[in-house]
């Protein structure tokens, strides 16, 4: 049953302001990424779906720039390369694609950023297990409850909410204030724009 433009942004509206009692577990993951990039470490983000369109969008923010000149800050996105995950699903089963790569790749003092909206992705638990085995931080994005994910991370987003669409919302204003803060940490030693804008996209 189809619902108003004005409904669907009024449901928005009220989950963004719900959003106002994170603000303790965002400083957390803030300090997490901060800490973890000041020491050397590395960030490595996944998901299924849109969370992987998301995980990609967080590692170009990082890599590249969100507001301001600074160095770039290392972040690999664990969904994007075709031929590892098929190869993976292929042999060992999709429940592997990220828990392959982050056995692989992820070092003691990393953090591996899982994004789920149910938090009950068998790959995504299983990257999750897999993280903590390696002496990574792990962060969770996902719902109400967190999921079996939520029990796995050492910081995890709840968003008050059941539906995926509402959800990814959400997860996007988190990330992208999260994107904001980190990047703040790094740009002091920049020169930022002049305008002090955004680049064009």
């Amino acid at each position: 049953m189809s619902r108003s433009w004005k409904e669907v942004v009024g449901e928005h509206l009220d989950l963004i302001k719900g959003l106002e009692s994170q603000a303790e577990t965002l400083e957390a993951i803030v300090n997490a990424l901060s800490e973890a990039l000041r020491a050397g470490g590395r960030i490595y983000l996944l998901g299924n779906g849109g969370s992987a369109a998301d995980a990609q969008h967080i590692a170009g923010e990082l890599l590249g720039r969100f507001r301001h000149d600074r160095a770039a800050l290392p972040a690999t996105a664990l969904s994007t390369d075709t031929s590892t995950l098929t190869a993976i699903a292929n042999d060992l089963g999709y429940e592997q694609v990220f828990a392959r790569q982050v056995e692989a790749l992820v070092r003691p003092g990393d953090v591996v950023w899982i994004l789920s909206t149910s938090g009950r992705s068998p790959n995504a638990l299983a990257a999750a297990r897999a993280a903590r085995k390696r002496g990574a931080a792990v962060i969770g994005f996902t719902s109400t409850g967190g999921g079996p994910l939520a029990e796995l991370c050492t910081h995890a987003l709840r968003v008050p909410h059941h539906s995926s669409d509402r959800i990814q919302e959400a997860h996007a204003l988190a990330y992208h204030y999260l994107c904001e803060r980190v990047e703040a940490a790094f740009a002091e030693s920049c020169p930022r724009p002049a305008s002090g804008a955004a680049p064009a996209r």
